[in-house]
């Protein structure tokens, strides 16, 4: 792990939002994570609104070292060479394949109004790919694509991949997790969070809408499939959404609830990202969507299934999701669970049915879940790699 350093680096991270969970959630991890070992982050952004709940603060400047500005101003010639002659960068950071805009592509390669001059010490431009299991992940990890047009020509751009094996960019994770996990008091978080936790089983939900969800609320609320009472915390957003229309649509359903109380939900505010790590430690089974909540629940080392975003163009997802499956050394009965959440069937045929584990089966997925954490703790991790990186070809 290379060592913080006595004169901070700068990192120009370049994030365009298409989720403002995932993208600018894994951008913000990735700020916070650097500064904390050392660096200086600008964060540019197209919509920081999601930081308002998600990193409170951040906006008003009252976190040190991570400075968040307006994209726009990144297509502003005038103001980026202000920025950059000011404070120019080590490293520059495309996240999720946005390109960089080139106004701030020039200034940054040091251009004259003729094109003709070049900062002799360039940035190390790295493109820091989506997140996969799938093989292609290890071979395209940190190769280099020249830039051959454009003021930057002749500059080299950096592949890089996150991943859950050595050979590849590794995961977010920050130096004090196991320590602030080893310290955590799930009975304290849930009543500051105002969650009557009377020992049931406590799930939580972060998702799109998953077209078996009325199976498995119905589930849950039956008491002749789930015996064990179950407390559901909802995450707000699409999947209260979710959840709420559901019951609105299941008038078997609403009658379950009513009648046998097997079944409790809660809906939770929009949560800070240390608040939504807290919950996923606080759960006995994690439901969760796209790439950063991902990353969460290995760490919590809980069993979890994990909503991928759908691709229904090409079914794409449905390879990428079972490349994880593998790489995780899921169980018969996680992988079919996994199959019939994300809608995963041959053309033609009926979706697969959704059954909750049995007492064995959540057994399996618990330790499925906890060998895959202590695989990742053994590894370095994305930041880590990211600086020893920037080190090495800086």
């Amino acid at each position: 792990m290379p060592s913080p350093s006595t004169h901070p680096d700068l990192w120009d991270i370049f994030c365009r939002v298409i989720d403002n969970h995932g993208d600018l959630g894994v951008c913000w991890r990735l700020a916070r994570d650097l500064v904390a070992r050392g660096q200086h982050v600008r964060l540019w952004v197209d919509d920081a609104s999601a930081l308002h709940w998600m990193a409170p603060g951040a906006l008003q400047g009252d976190v040190p070292g991570v400075q968040v500005l307006p994209w726009a101003r990144a297509q502003d010639a005038q103001a980026v060479a202000a920025v950059t002659a000011e404070a120019p960068a080590k490293a520059w950071v495309e996240a999720f394949g946005c390109e960089i805009p080139p106004e701030f592509i020039a200034a940054g390669a040091g251009a004259t109004s003729a094109g003709g001059r070049f900062d002799p010490q360039p940035p190390v431009w790295l493109n820091l790919e989506y997140l996969s299991a799938e093989p292609y992940v290890e071979r395209m990890h940190a190769l280099p694509s020249p830039v051959l047009r454009g003021p930057a020509a002749g500059w080299t751009k950096w592949f890089f991949y996150p991943g859950f094996t050595p050979r590849t960019g590794g995961l977010l994770r920050e130096a004090d997790l196991p320590s602030r996990q080893g310290m955590f008091d799930r009975a304290a978080w849930l009543r500051a969070h105002s969650i009557d936790w009377r020992g049931e089983r406590l799930a939580s939900l972060f998702c799109y809408e998953p077209t078996a969800l009325p199976a498995l609320l119905m589930q849950w609320a039956n008491s002749t499939h789930a015996p064990e009472p179950t407390r559901l915390l909802v995450t707000a957003g699409r999947a209260t959404a979710a959840v709420r229309h559901a019951i609105a649509q299941e008038n078997g359903l609403q009658r379950l609830l009513q009648e046998r109380q097997q079944l409790s939900i809660s809906y939770l505010p929009h949560l800070p990202q240390t608040a939504y790590d807290e919950l996923l430690w606080a759960c006995d089974l994690n439901f969760v969507r796209g790439e950063d909540s991902l990353v969460r629940a290995l760490w919590a080392g809980r069993p979890f299934v994990w909503q991928i975003y759908p691709q229904p163009e090409d079914d794409a997802h449905h390879a990428k999701l079972h490349a994880f499956l593998d790489w995780l050394q899921a169980p018969p009965s996680l992988r079919r669970f996994h199959d019939a959440w994300n809608d995963v069937h041959p053309a033609g045929q009926a979706a697969p049915p959704l059954l909750l584990p049995d007492a064995a089966d959540g057994a399996t997925w618990l330790a499925a879940a906890q060998a895959a954490r202590a695989r990742l703790l053994a590894q370095p991790s994305l930041a880590e790699q990211l600086i020893g990186f920037v080190q090495e070809k800086g």
